[in-house]
């Protein structure tokens, strides 16, 4: 298998050391290969998501490196960072962050303008990717019309539109009624498993984790467990991660 992203001796220290500082990373090291599907968890305050937001290319380590496809993202600024983050990363967030004054096909497209992707292509993409994850109904309505799920979609289609290499998602399911949820699930379950598509969820929901194959258990900094869902049944797999975090908040 190829890596994709490889994590060495991540650290994050917030504060200058004349003030009092505070130790979100102390020292992450792991590896996701090419068509994982892996999951992120850990307390309020573990770290998981200062984690995300350095793999993401939002924040920068302290100290450490981080490949994302061959590439120290650490060392990427500017333009080149930009570009990077543009074609590399995909990102779904909880809270859509779609743009309400444009249609769902014009929010989809918004990575690939911002690329100078010619139009005709652009529209040949939405198409496929429209398809891909049903929402070809909805491509000229816009968000106030469509529904949390339908959007959640949207924002999934312009994640992927740009074939990342990674696509992150950011507690993804948080503004989902349960069917919406596991719709959602069901379908990067679907991405990763008949598309290849790479994916690193971050959730503190058991249920989301449950569609993982491998999890990572973040305490006080450190990958704290790892666990693989193997020949598990999802049930199975669910009740373990719920076994783990009981001992991870004692």
């Amino acid at each position: 298998m190829e890596p994709i992203i490889e994590v060495s001796q991540v650290t994050k220290v917030y504060g200058s050391e004349k003030d009092e500082q505070t130790h979100a990373l102390r020292g992450i090291d792991f590896t996701i290969q090419r068509g994982e599907f892996v999951g992120i968890m850990g307390a309020s305050g573990s770290g998981k998501s200062t984690l995300l937001n350095i793999l993401s290319t939002l924040d920068k380590p302290s100290t450490g490196e981080v490949i994302i496809n061959h590439n120290d993202v650490t060392k990427l600024a500017g333009n080149a960072l930009a570009d990077f983050r543009g074609k590399e990363i995909g990102f779904i967030f909880q809270d859509f962050n779609l743009l309400e004054n444009l249609t769902a096909a014009e929010n989809i497209a918004i990575p690939l303008s911002l690329q100078g992707v010619k139009p005709r292509i652009i529209r040949q993409k939405i198409k496929e990717v429209a398809a891909r994850l049903s929402i070809t109904e909805i491509l000229n309505k816009y968000p106030a019309a469509i529904s949390g799920g339908q959007k959640q979609r949207v924002a999934s289609a312009r994640a992927l539109i740009t074939q990342p290499t990674i696509l992150f998602g950011d507690e993804p399911t948080g503004a989902l009624d349960s069917k919406s949820a596991r719709d959602l699930l069901d379908m990067m379950a679907d991405l990763n498993q008949n598309d290849q598509v790479s994916i690193m969820l971050v959730t503190h929901d058991p249920l989301s984790a449950s569609y993982c194959k491998r999890i990572l258990f973040i305490k006080d900094g450190v990958i704290h467990e790892e666990i693989q869902r193997g020949d598990q049944t999802q049930d199975d797999f669910h009740r373990r991660i719920l076994g783990i975090l009981g001992n991870l908040e004692q």
